[in-house]
């Protein structure tokens, strides 16, 4: 009698548990329906799309690159061309025209771009322009029947807020991951100059670059661009480009195929701890002006190395990386307001935007022909370095045949150093004879003298 019981027991169980696995979910609870992202996706996924790229490379093997050998079993001097795939995401920004927001680093150097949507079509892409110091690009496609995307005002973000990352992971097709905002403002990726990145721990991985970081009203809030992985997958720590430098990157991209940038002559650092009661200031509230170029205008409005920046044209500055960034996104002959604190007493001045300048090497010594100097970047201004930049080199040049090279960073000449361009062309002028000039390319310094 007790075995039966047990085995009734037993099936009761069985029969409860399977009915309990076969049930559905309710569709409601208390009236009210079950919360879900479905609805906003089905208006969002269309606008997210897979960008496919072909690069062909010429190679050869290094047995051919010796001529003995190719002498030896008549091997002809030929090359065989190889082709590179690769893939990524990109966001319909534009319905109308066709525009594409995706990352630099997928489509760079690509001899074929081709989109992929969200109903099955394949479009070839046309190249509108690229920026790689922020790692953003345009493409078009033909603008039929597309969606895109509204952009949210970053401004108003806040950690906590929940996004959501669709794109195009390991070539999967479309992926739709969640999660929140993490932190704003990163910094600190190589290779970029201007950089105030989303963090997210909404799944990102290989192939999501490129692709969009949305809010829950189904606005485009950022655009993936790297995670942080010591692995090659995702580790809960990705980075998406803010919409609004998206959108200043893109419009200058339509516009000109290019960015043309402003400069207003100042170099920065932090307000360390240390600094801060030097200049009567509360550390990590500014950024403290090192240097005015000459001619600038910073220098037209009588900024003066110790000033404290603390706001341009209404956005807070609280470190050197905030006043780049803002720097970032200026525009050529824009008018701003600068506001800031010089021996404890508020200050503000008006400055309009400069492009940054450039000297024809010629102009200023016959040696230097066929080279353009500017100006260092942001990216060495953050890095600390001083000095002038090769900008464009002729390969024919005499410095090209010397061994300089576009990129190089000039910080010294004739046991000078190099500051600025107004250095350069003083110890130039002072100079009739050969060039002692100390450079710097990639961190490494070495010496070279031009006859």
């Amino acid at each position: 009698m007790k075995s039966i019981l047990s085995r009734s027991l037993l099936v009761l169980t069985l029969v409860w548990f399977s009915g309990q696995a076969s049930a559905a979910l309710p569709v409601a609870v208390d009236g009210a329906p079950l919360p879900s992202l479905a609805p906003i996706l089905k208006e969002v996924t269309p606008s997210v799309v897979n960008v496919y790229t072909r690069t062909r490379v010429r190679v050869s093997s290094p047995l051919l690159n010796d001529p003995v050998f190719r002498r030896f079993f008549n091997v002809p001097e030929s090359s065989r061309e190889r082709v590179s795939q690769s893939l990524g995401s990109g966001v319909i920004v534009d319905a109308e025209k066709g525009y594409i927001l995706t990352n630099n680093h997928v489509i760079a150097q690509a001899d074929e771009i081709a989109v992929g949507l969200k109903d099955g079509r394949s479009l070839q892409a046309k190249l509108i322009g690229t920026d790689p110091d922020t790692d953003l690009a345009v493409i078009q496609i033909p603008a039929e029947e597309l969606t895109a995307l509204p952009l949210a005002n970053t401004d108003d973000l806040q950690v906590g807020d929940f996004v959501v990352a669709v794109g195009n992971p390991f070539g999967l097709g479309q992926t739709v991951t969640s999660g929140i905002v993490s932190a704003l403002g990163r910094t600190g990726l190589r290779g970029l100059e201007f950089q105030n990145f989303i963090q997210t721990d909404a799944s990102i991985n290989p192939g999501n670059s490129g692709g969009a970081l949305i809010n829950l009203r189904g606005e485009l809030v950022g655009i993936n661009s790297a995670i942080f992985t010591p692995s090659g997958g995702n580790v809960g720590i990705g980075f998406a480009i803010p919409a609004s430098m998206a959108s200043y990157v893109m419009n200058q991209l339509i516009q000109f195929g290019e960015v043309r940038r402003g400069t207003l002559g100042l170099f920065v650092q932090d307000l360390t701890a240390e600094l801060a009661g030097a200049f009567a200031m509360d550390a990590n509230k500014g950024a403290l002006v090192a240097e005015v170029s000459p001619g600038s205008a910073a220098e037209k409005a009588g900024l003066q190395p110790g000033d404290v920046i603390v706001e341009i044209s209404g956005h807070t500055i609280n470190s050197a990386q905030d006043f780049y960034y803002a720097e970032g996104g200026l525009t050529l002959g824009e008018s701003l307001e600068l506001q800031f604190f010089r021996e404890g007493k508020s200050r503000s001045a008006e400055l309009v935007v400069q492009t940054v300048v450039a000297v024809e090497g010629g102009e200023l010594n016959r040696r230097l022909a066929g080279a353009e100097f500017t100006e260092l970047n942001v990216r060495h201004k953050q890095q600390g370095v001083s000095g002038v930049l090769l900008a464009e080199l002729d390969p024919q040049s005499l410095l090209a045949k010397e061994g300089l090279a576009e990129g190089d960073i000039v910080i010294g000449l004739n046991r000078h150093r190099v500051h600025s361009l107004a250095d350069f062309r003083t110890i130039l002028e002072s100079t009739p004879g050969s060039l002692l000039m100390q450079i710097n390319r990639q961190g490494r310094a070495y010496i070279a003298r031009i006859d």
